[in-house]
Protein backbone atom coordinates (compact mmCIF):
# COMPACT_ATOMS: atom_id res chain seq x y z
CA UNK A 1 0.00 0.00 0.00
CA UNK A 2 1.14 3.34 -0.95
CA UNK A 3 0.65 6.60 1.02
CA UNK A 4 0.68 10.24 -0.93
CA UNK A 5 1.82 13.15 1.22
CA UNK A 6 -1.04 15.35 1.81
CA UNK A 7 -1.24 18.98 -0.08
CA UNK A 8 -1.45 20.19 3.60
CA UNK A 9 2.43 18.97 4.41
CA UNK A 10 3.72 20.73 1.37
CA UNK A 11 2.56 23.73 2.86
CA UNK A 12 4.03 23.37 5.80
CA UNK A 13 7.17 22.51 4.59
CA UNK A 14 7.57 25.91 2.31
CA UNK A 15 6.43 28.19 5.47
CA UNK A 16 9.09 26.39 7.44
CA UNK A 17 11.42 27.48 4.54
CA UNK A 18 10.33 30.63 4.32
CA UNK A 19 10.91 31.06 8.54
CA UNK A 20 14.52 29.85 8.56
CA UNK A 21 15.34 32.24 5.27
CA UNK A 22 13.62 35.33 7.81
CA UNK A 23 15.54 33.95 10.72
CA UNK A 24 18.65 33.93 8.78
CA UNK A 25 18.16 37.50 7.58
CA UNK A 26 17.13 39.04 11.09
CA UNK A 27 19.88 37.90 12.25
CA UNK A 28 22.60 38.90 9.88
CA UNK A 29 20.50 42.50 10.01
CA UNK A 30 21.13 42.60 13.90
CA UNK A 31 24.70 41.64 13.85
CA UNK A 32 25.04 44.87 11.41
CA UNK A 33 23.27 46.97 13.71
CA UNK A 34 25.83 45.81 16.38
CA UNK A 35 29.17 46.42 14.34
CA UNK A 36 27.59 49.99 13.07
CA UNK A 37 26.78 50.67 16.78
CA UNK A 38 29.91 53.56 17.72
CA UNK A 39 32.25 52.66 19.19
CA UNK A 40 32.58 55.04 22.55
CA UNK A 41 29.18 56.28 23.98
CA UNK A 42 29.01 60.66 22.95
CA UNK A 43 30.92 62.57 25.65
CA UNK A 44 28.49 65.33 26.67
CA UNK A 45 30.90 68.75 26.85
CA UNK A 46 32.18 68.87 30.47
CA UNK A 47 33.99 71.92 32.08
CA UNK A 48 35.52 71.41 35.35
CA UNK A 49 37.14 74.03 37.90
CA UNK A 50 39.55 72.84 40.49
CA UNK A 51 40.91 75.16 43.39
CA UNK A 52 43.73 73.51 45.50
CA UNK A 53 44.43 76.69 47.98
CA UNK A 54 46.43 75.24 51.42
CA UNK A 55 45.38 76.97 54.61
CA UNK A 56 42.11 78.37 53.28
CA UNK A 57 38.39 76.67 54.31
CA UNK A 58 37.58 75.16 51.75
CA UNK A 59 41.54 74.31 51.00
CA UNK A 60 39.85 71.95 48.17
CA UNK A 61 37.08 71.36 46.06
CA UNK A 62 36.36 70.79 42.43
CA UNK A 63 32.78 71.63 40.56
CA UNK A 64 31.98 69.79 36.97
CA UNK A 65 29.41 71.35 34.74
CA UNK A 66 28.12 69.44 31.53
CA UNK A 67 26.22 71.04 28.98
CA UNK A 68 22.82 69.21 29.64
CA UNK A 69 23.43 71.46 32.92
CA UNK A 70 23.80 68.07 35.23
CA UNK A 71 26.35 69.40 38.06
CA UNK A 72 28.72 68.23 40.81
CA UNK A 73 30.55 69.48 43.69
CA UNK A 74 33.18 67.86 46.22
CA UNK A 75 34.80 70.25 48.75
CA UNK A 76 36.59 69.78 52.28
CA UNK A 77 35.11 73.01 53.86
CA UNK A 78 34.30 72.94 57.73
CA UNK A 79 30.71 73.26 59.12
CA UNK A 80 32.26 74.40 61.97
CA UNK A 81 35.20 76.95 62.77
CA UNK A 82 38.51 75.79 64.90
CA UNK A 83 39.13 77.86 67.79
CA UNK A 84 43.23 77.92 66.98
CA UNK A 85 44.44 80.27 63.73
CA UNK A 86 46.38 77.61 60.72
CA UNK A 87 44.96 74.29 61.59
CA UNK A 88 46.40 71.61 59.49
CA UNK A 89 44.92 69.77 56.72
CA UNK A 90 45.13 66.55 58.53
CA UNK A 91 43.02 68.34 61.53
CA UNK A 92 39.85 69.08 60.23
CA UNK A 93 36.58 67.79 60.40
CA UNK A 94 35.65 65.12 58.09
CA UNK A 95 33.11 66.85 56.33
CA UNK A 96 34.29 66.41 52.55
CA UNK A 97 31.50 65.73 50.30
CA UNK A 98 29.95 65.01 47.02
CA UNK A 99 26.89 67.31 46.35
CA UNK A 100 25.25 66.79 42.84
CA UNK A 101 22.92 69.52 41.26
CA UNK A 102 21.38 70.92 38.42
CA UNK A 103 22.88 74.48 37.16
CA UNK A 104 20.78 76.83 35.83
CA UNK A 105 20.70 77.25 32.02
CA UNK A 106 21.87 80.89 32.80
CA UNK A 107 25.06 79.61 34.28
CA UNK A 108 25.31 77.06 31.87
CA UNK A 109 25.56 78.95 28.97
CA UNK A 110 27.35 81.47 30.38
CA UNK A 111 30.41 79.03 31.42
CA UNK A 112 30.26 77.35 28.12
CA UNK A 113 30.47 80.66 25.89
CA UNK A 114 33.31 82.10 28.11
CA UNK A 115 35.52 78.60 27.66
CA UNK A 116 34.57 78.76 23.96
CA UNK A 117 36.21 82.57 24.43
CA UNK A 118 39.12 81.36 25.75
CA UNK A 119 40.07 78.51 23.28
CA UNK A 120 39.07 76.03 25.49
CA UNK A 121 42.01 76.55 27.91
CA UNK A 122 44.28 75.61 25.38
CA UNK A 123 48.14 76.78 25.52
CA UNK A 124 49.32 78.77 28.42
CA UNK A 125 46.68 81.11 30.03
CA UNK A 126 48.82 82.25 33.62
CA UNK A 127 50.15 85.70 33.89
CA UNK A 128 53.70 83.40 35.44
CA UNK A 129 54.60 87.60 37.16
CA UNK A 130 55.81 86.08 40.79
CA UNK A 131 54.94 89.56 42.15
CA UNK A 132 50.88 88.78 42.24
CA UNK A 133 50.18 87.48 45.32
CA UNK A 134 49.19 83.20 45.74
CA UNK A 135 45.60 82.97 45.71
CA UNK A 136 45.28 79.18 45.10
CA UNK A 137 46.01 76.89 41.88
CA UNK A 138 43.07 76.74 39.80
CA UNK A 139 42.68 74.24 37.25
CA UNK A 140 39.99 74.60 34.29
CA UNK A 141 39.26 71.50 32.46
CA UNK A 142 37.17 70.71 28.68
CA UNK A 143 36.30 67.45 27.85
CA UNK A 144 33.87 66.15 25.03
CA UNK A 145 34.26 63.85 22.01
CA UNK A 146 37.00 65.46 20.50
CA UNK A 147 38.18 67.78 22.87
CA UNK A 148 40.34 67.16 26.32
CA UNK A 149 42.26 70.06 27.61
CA UNK A 150 42.93 71.46 30.72
CA UNK A 151 45.32 74.71 31.97
CA UNK A 152 46.28 75.25 35.42
CA UNK A 153 47.03 79.20 37.16
CA UNK A 154 47.66 81.39 40.16
CA UNK A 155 45.74 84.61 38.01
CA UNK A 156 45.26 84.54 34.28
CA UNK A 157 45.40 87.98 32.83
CA UNK A 158 42.79 86.64 29.88
CA UNK A 159 39.58 88.14 30.48
CA UNK A 160 37.39 84.97 30.19
CA UNK A 161 38.86 82.67 32.06
CA UNK A 162 38.98 85.50 35.24
CA UNK A 163 35.39 85.41 34.66
CA UNK A 164 34.88 81.93 34.90
CA UNK A 165 37.20 82.22 37.96
CA UNK A 166 34.76 84.16 39.33
CA UNK A 167 31.37 82.32 38.32
CA UNK A 168 33.10 79.11 39.47
CA UNK A 169 33.94 81.08 43.01
CA UNK A 170 30.29 82.08 42.87
CA UNK A 171 29.45 78.89 42.96
CA UNK A 172 31.70 77.14 45.66
CA UNK A 173 30.70 79.57 48.03
CA UNK A 174 27.08 78.81 47.84
CA UNK A 175 27.36 75.38 47.80
CA UNK A 176 29.50 75.65 50.84
CA UNK A 177 26.73 77.89 52.91
CA UNK A 178 24.02 75.51 51.17
CA UNK A 179 26.30 72.78 53.21
CA UNK A 180 26.96 74.15 56.38
CA UNK A 181 23.10 75.75 56.41
CA UNK A 182 21.85 72.07 56.24
CA UNK A 183 24.02 71.39 58.95
CA UNK A 184 22.77 73.66 61.16
CA UNK A 185 19.04 72.98 60.17
CA UNK A 186 19.36 69.52 61.76
CA UNK A 187 22.02 70.22 64.18
CA UNK A 188 22.49 73.80 65.55
CA UNK A 189 19.34 75.91 64.60
CA UNK A 190 20.79 78.87 66.59
CA UNK A 191 23.56 78.98 64.27
CA UNK A 192 21.33 79.67 61.61
CA UNK A 193 20.88 83.37 62.39
CA UNK A 194 24.52 84.36 61.91
CA UNK A 195 25.18 82.01 58.97
CA UNK A 196 22.25 83.51 56.75
CA UNK A 197 23.77 86.75 57.81
CA UNK A 198 26.85 86.06 55.84
CA UNK A 199 25.13 84.68 53.15
CA UNK A 200 22.66 87.62 52.36
CA UNK A 201 26.13 89.71 53.00
CA UNK A 202 27.56 87.57 50.17
CA UNK A 203 24.24 87.91 47.64
CA UNK A 204 24.19 91.91 47.93
CA UNK A 205 28.20 92.19 47.28
CA UNK A 206 27.48 89.71 44.26
CA UNK A 207 29.76 86.98 45.44
CA UNK A 208 27.29 83.97 45.40
CA UNK A 209 26.41 82.27 42.03
CA UNK A 210 23.64 79.40 41.38
CA UNK A 211 21.38 80.48 44.43
CA UNK A 212 19.12 77.59 42.69
CA UNK A 213 21.57 74.99 43.61
CA UNK A 214 20.79 75.24 46.95
CA UNK A 215 17.22 76.51 46.96
CA UNK A 216 15.77 73.23 48.62
CA UNK A 217 17.53 73.84 52.10
CA UNK A 218 16.32 78.11 51.90
CA UNK A 219 12.83 77.11 51.43
CA UNK A 220 13.41 74.59 54.55
CA UNK A 221 14.04 77.10 56.31
CA UNK A 222 11.46 80.02 55.12
CA UNK A 223 8.54 77.29 55.34
CA UNK A 224 9.97 76.36 59.10
CA UNK A 225 7.63 78.18 61.75
CA UNK A 226 9.91 76.90 64.45
CA UNK A 227 12.52 78.91 62.85
CA UNK A 228 12.96 82.62 63.90
CA UNK A 229 11.46 85.12 61.69
CA UNK A 230 14.33 87.12 61.15
CA UNK A 231 16.18 84.13 59.40
CA UNK A 232 12.91 82.89 57.41
CA UNK A 233 13.03 86.72 56.23
CA UNK A 234 16.63 86.04 54.98
CA UNK A 235 16.04 82.96 53.69
CA UNK A 236 13.34 84.54 51.28
CA UNK A 237 15.55 87.29 50.43
CA UNK A 238 18.30 85.23 49.43
CA UNK A 239 15.50 82.51 47.43
CA UNK A 240 14.60 86.55 44.92
CA UNK A 241 18.50 86.96 44.47
CA UNK A 242 19.04 86.99 40.06
CA UNK A 243 20.04 83.55 38.74
CA UNK A 244 21.84 85.02 36.06
CA UNK A 245 25.67 84.47 36.03
CA UNK A 246 27.46 88.10 36.33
Amino acid sequence: MTFSVPRSADFWHTLYGMSVRWACLFTICSCLAVVSRPAHAQQTPTITFTLDFPKSDPSHYMISISSDGHASYTGNGRFTPKSSMGVADDDRDPDAEYIEFTASPQVVTKIFALARNAKYFQGEIDSKKRTIASTGQKTLTYKDNNKNTQATYNYSPIPAVQELTHIFQGLASTLEFGRRLNYFYHHQKLALDQEMKLMEDSAKGGDLQGISAVAPILHKIADDKAVINVVRARAMRILATPEDAK
